[in-house]
């Protein structure tokens, strides 16, 4: 289940200001120039810095890449704003870190370490010539794409299915699919997720709470034996987790690798309440 996303030895400070592996040591230079001495040249060459990244895909290390996502969400969105990705969701995970790293770092500072890291994989770059158009300035989640990896697919709406309208959350939808008995609300995907195993991954408690009404099946198990409760348990979702619990949720239950619910969780208090509950369960 472990999923190795950056190299060996890669870190991302907190202040945002230093990038190192065991490939690339030393800090990055950032540029001081005329045109970024005014907030309004900087944003520009940094729009300019992400469409010159498109061509630069093939010699940028997956280190850069998710250095340079983070910093590129800071700017367009900034601090971190979204739940903490399921604990199975390991690219997912990696790139909410690293853009959770930068904490209150401003935008000013994160463009400018962007378009740092842009001068140093192309130092003949020259802003001024424009970028090309078309299918090679393509992009997606993260602005234009810099790499596969961070591209979240946007699904048109009438290729929706179930499982899309649940993790968008859509608890009136979802509902009117269940009261309709169009959707079995114990439904599986590919993977035998259920909807209550993604409203737990996504962190919608309320979503949680409507399927509960409807009877999804608390304890229903995935492909590798994980339920519900695993995956709120990994995302430490604490207000989930006790829901399920008080719902009648089992805490004894192990996934096909002999884990239980308080054994994927990284948080004490979420460990604590899960231990007492299987205690209570012995």
């Amino acid at each position: 289940m472990a999923s190795s996303f950056l190299p060996a030895g890669a870190t991302t400070g907190d202040s945002g200001g230093e990038l190192s592996s065991g490939d690339d040591s030393g800090e990055v230079e950032f540029p001081h120039s005329p045109e970024i001495e005014e907030t309004s040249c900087l944003a520009e060459l940094f729009e300019k810095a992400a469409a010159h990244l498109q061509g630069l895909i093939q010699v940028a290390s997956r280190e850069q890449l998710l250095y340079l996502y983070a910093r590129y969400k800071q700017v367009k969105v900034g601090n971190c704003n979204t739940p903490k990705p399921s604990f199975f969701d390991f690219e997912g995970k990696q790139k909410w870190e690293a853009w959770k790293a930068l904490g209150d770092s401003s935008p000013s500072q994160a463009m400018q370490e962007y378009i740092a890291v842009v001068k140093k994989l192309d130092p003949g770059w020259n802003p001024q010539i424009p970028e090309k158009k078309g299918k090679e300035a393509n992009t997606g989640f993260g602005g234009p794409v810099i790499s596969s990896l961070y591209h979240e697919e946007t699904i048109r709406e009438e290729d929706k299915n179930i499982f899309d309208y649940c993790r968008e959350n859509n608890i009136d939808h979802i509902t009117e699919a269940i009261k309709s008995k169009n959707v079995d609300v114990n439904v599986k995907d590919e993977e035998g997720r259920a909807l209550l195993h993604w409203a737990c991954d996504r962190g919608h408690k309320e979503l949680v709470t409507v399927l509960l009404q409807h009877r999804a099946d608390i304890n229903c198990q995935d492909n590798e034996g994980q339920t519900a409760l695993h995956y709120a348990s990994a995302c430490e979702f604490l207000d989930i987790v006790e829901l399920l619990l008080q719902s009648g949720a089992d805490p004894t239950l192990r996934d096909q690798d002999g884990c239980l619910p308080e054994e994927v969780t990284g948080c004490k208090t979420v460990s604590l309440v899960l231990q007492q509950h299987t205690t209570g369960k012995a």
